[in-house]
């Protein structure tokens, strides 16, 4: 605009401080500025690898992926009481960092002296989920039943609302990967259109001819397991023969949600196991860093961990080795560190690596300790 004005104005000083050309080009500019933004901006939203907010909604619709929701976490509790005594539908649990539950089912205290009822999160969202035996209390006096029980088993399914970013990753996968009725990438799909599911591999007559092994894991809504889901193995509680009993072992819990939503998708024929992985700890020994700072010691254990998540398969996944030292090394302050030493746990067996990294089928590495030796 500068150049424009002083173009047009020959002879004359059109660029002093409080020209009044000056100021009316500086305001050009600064629209013009304005409207080519506004045009990256829309050229942003024009594809689906760039496109945000309602957009990217938009996007994923044309393929029917939506934004999965917060889910609410379930499971059953038990409390002692008075045999013949009634525990209701709806009497309200407390833990004690104050998240409560709502019952969903009722039950009459037995010859035992106990009872079990359902009972649901009322807040949506993974803090919902906790592990078998923690202390539950009844919300209100009960008559009849003590005020003091426990999870009978673990709660499951609560997830929180996904985030943009693993939003956005699942409307590009489904812009890269067509449905094909049933390929390995549809079953990853599927799995991972569950809430909470962040990761999912496929594996293809994985229990023999007929069947499809889902591997998932569920690193944010189950973080307090590294991931891994909390129920068991098995297929969905709808894939019966026409007599009604189950084709295979029902799974429960986590496995069980992906299960069941994974049969209405499914091709008819297929048997489809959903499993949670096992457990390669991983402890790495490291040289070189002796002296680092708790700050730089943290950030190569994230960095390694990045590089499990990343790169982790349980279908007998293999690590390179120089994908954690690359991860290392763009850590600020790691410079001339060595890996001395992998040593992996899967199970009662013990792997001394002398290289990659290398899981046995159903094992998933992860980190469990990085001893920083001189």
């Amino acid at each position: 605009m500068a150049s424009d004005i002083s173009s047009s104005t020959k002879g004359s000083d059109a660029l002093l401080r409080y020209s009044n050309l000056k100021i009316t080009g500086d305001a050009q500019a600064a629209l013009s500025h304005l409207h080519f933004g506004y045009l990256d901006w829309i050229a942003k939203q024009a594809v689906p690898w760039t496109a945000t907010d309602e957009y990217l909604v938009a996007w994923g619709a044309l393929k029917k992926v939506t934004k999965k929701d917060a889910t609410y976490a379930s499971g059953s509790a038990t409390f002692s009481g008075t045999s013949g005594y009634v525990l209701d539908e709806g009497t309200s649990l407390v833990l004690g960092d104050g998240t409560t539950y709502t019952t969903t089912s009722t039950g009459t205290v037995s010859s035992a002296g106990t009872v079990t009822v359902t009972a649901q999160a009322d807040t949506a969202g993974a803090a919902g989920n906790i592990a078998a035996g923690v202390v539950m209390t009844l919300g209100t006096a009960v008559t009849g039943i003590q005020s003091s029980g426990a999870a009978a088993t673990a709660f499951t399914g609560g997830a929180d609302q996904e985030d943009d970013d693993d939003f956005s990753d699942r409307v590009i996968a489904a812009y890269q990967a067509s449905p094909q009725g049933g390929a390995k990438a549809d079953y990853v799909t599927w799995a991972t259109d569950v809430s909470g599911v962040t990761r999912a591999w496929c594996s293809p007559n994985g229990f023999g001819a007929g069947t499809v092994v889902v591997y998932i894991m569920l690193d944010d809504a189950n973080s307090a397991y590294d991931g891994f889901p909390q129920g068991s193995d098995g297929i969905s509680a709808d894939d019966v023969l026409s007599n009604g009993n189950p084709r295979g072992t029902v799974a429960t819990g986590d496995q069980l949600t992906v299960a069941n939503s994974i049969y209405a998708s499914q091709p008819v024929t297929a048997l489809v196991y959903v499993c949670s992985p096992l457990a390669n700890t991983l402890t790495f020994t490291i040289s070189g860093l002796s002296s680092a700072t708790t700050t730089v010691r943290a950030a190569v254990e994230a960095a390694i961990t990045e590089v499990l998540t990343s790169y982790g398969d349980p279908r007998a996944g293999t690590i390179d080795l120089s994908y954690i030292e690359s991860a290392i090394g763009a850590v600020s302050g790691t410079a001339g560190f060595v890996i001395t030493s992998v040593v992996g746990v899967q199970g009662d067996t013990t792997t001394t690596y002398d290289g990659n990294i290398t899981s046995d089928t159903g094992y998933l590495p992860v980190l469990g300790a990085v001893d920083f030796t001189s």
